[in-house]
């Protein structure tokens, strides 16, 4: 049985859960604690599920990344966040450092390069990854050895492990389709443009014809008469053709990001118990002392937290 290598998505599971956990949450000196107990909460159910040999957080830096230098309005129309979630960033840090739980973060890079960067090193050793997120643009790294984890919103909601035959049925389109499927449709959460006009049927119907964005190109260039391409669906190609490139490589994560990355140092360590029980009991989150792992990280509970 292969080792198991369990990445947390930071940044992803923060905004994730400061929306899907009531903001009656409040610490007893007043803090607003919705996005962090959310986090804790999905950090120890995954931890309790999954067992894991090895486990890292990744998260985003505060600086732009190069998404930015190519596309100057890459993820523009994104308010700024909320005051009353950043408060709450340094407390998700200090719930991750009381567990001795390594994190990484890289001027640049967002986490989802981070996290393509290190289940590319493990592959080859054998080991399987298990990326926990909310964001769906990570199906692209799904292969046999790294799955993505969607934890639900709550009880309607359930849990989704994706494998690539799950990523194509939720999709459509296969794992290595992902990106061309971003260039033709783009992705309005992160302002991403795409082809305008091209909605997500008409792009997995290219797709399911020509295979990948490249060969949409060639094939429209070669025989425009096809009968797929309608007069109006040529005018739309050909007039963001660029865009489409662009939107491509921005949907693309990078998967060489200069990292300092040693396997062993992200072995599931020992933990000072006591600190994470003081935290959390600071932050009132009195319910989820008893899914603490022990010293090892082999919980002594049963029960489910969700």
């Amino acid at each position: 049985m292969s080792d198991t290598f369990l990445i947390i998505d930071g940044h992803a599971l923060i905004y994730r859960a400061y929306h899907a956990f009531p903001k009656t949450l409040i610490s007893s000196s007043g803090q607003l604690t919705n996005a962090v107990y959310g986090f804790a909460r999905i950090l120890l159910k995954s931890i309790q599920d999954f067992d894991p040999t090895y486990l890292v957080v990744a998260f985003d830096h505060k600086e732009k990344t190069f998404r930015h230098e190519k596309f100057v309005d890459y993820k523009a129309h994104r308010p700024p966040m909320p005051d009353e979630l950043i408060s709450q960033i340094d407390l998700v840090f200090q719930v991750v450092k009381s567990m001795n739980i390594p994190t990484f973060q890289v001027a640049g890079f967002e986490a989802d390069d981070l996290i393509g960067t290190i289940t590319l090193l493990n592959e080859p050793k054998g080991i399987d990854n298990l990326v926990v997120t909310g964001d769906k643009d990570m199906f692209q790294l799904v292969t046999a050895q790294t799955h993505v984890f969607i934890p639900g919103r709550g009880r309607f909601s359930k849990d989704k492990e994706y494998t690539p035959d799950a990523v194509l049925k939720k999709m459509d389109v296969r794992v290595d389709q992902i990106v061309d499927l971003k260039g033709l449709m783009g992705d309005s959460s992160d302002n991403i443009p795409g082809v305008k006009g091209v909605g997500p049927k008409t792009a997995v119907k290219l797709l399911q014809e020509f295979d990948n964005l490249d060969n949409i190109y060639q094939e429209l260039e070669k025989n425009p008469d096809h009968p797929i391409f309608k007069k109006s669906l040529i005018k739309k190609l050909v007039d963001n053709r660029e865009l489409a490139f662009l939107s491509q490589d921005l949907a693309t994560i990078k998967r060489d990001v200069p990292v300092s990355y040693d396997l062993e140092s992200c072995r599931v360590k020992t933990y000072d118990k006591q600190v994470v029980v003081t935290l959390f009991e600071e932050l009132n989150f009195n319910s989820l002392l008893k899914f603490l792992p022990e010293d090892e990280f082999e919980s002594s509970v049963q029960d489910s937290l969700f």
